[in-house]
């Protein structure tokens, strides 16, 4: 049985902000149009969000972002490149990879191990802020999903995060899981009894650390790590700061605190 060629196309809602070129935004679009063309399942809405920063000394200035929803599975990427054209384009390929991947977390719990370590140079630029100038910037609170190592790394690969916040199934703390770029593979960290470790996911043996959230700061930036993962001292739940691109701070915490 063929597909039928006859779907409607999806709306494709681009934003843009900063000095982006009147072109770009119908090129975003015809670009993220091409990527859900080709697919077999339902999307129920996809969005562009193009930045162009304003600071020449930037080097990648022009951030590009897309947002799909596959059947009510969200699918995300996101980069930075030199300019919007370009950026656009590797957002088209970078999509396309978040989506084959998503497929074959479907049909196999391993992966190849280079691939947590890949795709990372197309990430946005972080702003350079002095310390007094930082601020908690966004602070996220949502319901932490009941996971499984594996079910954690589908979620950080579908939504390109670089770190993603969950409740592990097993050990019933919450846990992190993120792309250990020196070791080639993914790292979990919880913030209970360490889960055991599987083929492609290292477990890390460092103490989650219980402190407040000034602390988790002053400890962010002395480390110069791009996040630290922390039990908060005030409701015993694990929460992440980690560095915005636009040099300030973030905070996720569990909304059930």
């Amino acid at each position: 049985m063929t597909r039928l060629q006859t779907r409607p196309a999806t709306e494709v809602l681009v934003t843009a902000r900063g000095e982006v070129s009147l072109a770009a935004p119908e090129y975003a679009r015809t670009k993220l149009l091409a990527v859900l063309e080709r697919l077999d399942e339902p999307v129920l809405a996809a969005r562009v969000k193009l930045t162009q920063e304003a600071n020449h000394a930037v080097a990648k200035p022009s951030i590009a972002q897309a947002t799909v929803d596959l059947n009510g599975r969200p699918v995300r990427a996101h980069v930075a490149a030199t300019t919007m054209q370009e950026a656009v384009d590797l957002l088209q390929d970078r999509l396309n990879a978040r989506i084959a991947r998503l497929r074959t977390h479907r049909h196999a719990r391993h992966h190849n191990e280079a691939h947590a370590a890949a795709g990372h140079e197309h990430r946005p630029q972080r702003r350079a802020l002095g310390t007094e100038e930082r601020r908690i910037e966004r602070h996220k609170t949502y319901s932490l999903a009941r996971q499984s190592a594996w079910a954690a790394v589908f979620e950080l690969e579908a939504m390109d995060y670089d770190v993603h916040l969950y409740t592990d199934t097993v050990t019933n703390c919450d846990s992190v899981v993120y792309r250990d770029g020196t070791a080639g593979e993914y790292r979990i960290s919880s913030a209970g009894p360490a889960p055991e470790a599987e083929a492609g996911i290292s477990v890390s043996t460092a103490g989650v650390p219980e402190i407040t959230v000034a602390e988790a700061v002053a400890r962010l930036d002395l480390g110069g790590l791009p996040f630290v993962f922390f039990t908060d001292a005030s409701t015993g739940r694990g929460n992440i700061l980690y560095h915005r691109y636009d040099g300030h701070y973030g905070l996720i915490t569990p909304a059930d605190q």
